[in-house]
């Protein structure tokens, strides 16, 4: 099943990533392998991200910028479709699935408004 959006909550030890539209979700939990610098977490997380038309990146410290970077530098097409990267504690998944359906009902309102 695909989904055109995506969030990840991330940290050095593991990322969430939802496929989500208004009515359904699918999610992925994917595990680093070292705490830090762990790039092949990072590979893992940008490939589970790969498919998404637009993702929402989120989590407490510099693991969401170091993925931002990590994209930036090794997968364009997918950093091309990063639309957030927002600083978030420990939310549950309801509350971050909650947060990212919000966050692109707002940013899809906004777009229409301009058309």
């Amino acid at each position: 099943m695909s989904h055109f959006h995506a969030a990840v909550w991330i940290d050095h030890r593991e990322a969430h990533v939802f496929h989500f539209n208004a009515d359904e979700a699918e999610k992925l939990v994917l595990k680093a392998q070292h705490t830090v610098g762990d790039e092949r977490f990072l590979h893992n997380v940008a490939a589970a991200l790969a498919d998404a038309g637009e993702i929402l990146i989120t989590g407490p410290a510099s693991a969401k910028t170091e993925l931002v970077k990590h994209i930036a530098k090794h997968d364009p097409q997918v950093f091309a479709r990063v639309v957030g990267v927002e600083t978030s504690d420990h939310p549950t998944d309801g509350q971050l699935l909650a947060h990212a359906r919000h966050y692109f009902e707002s940013a899809d309102r906004k777009i229409l408004q301009k058309a």
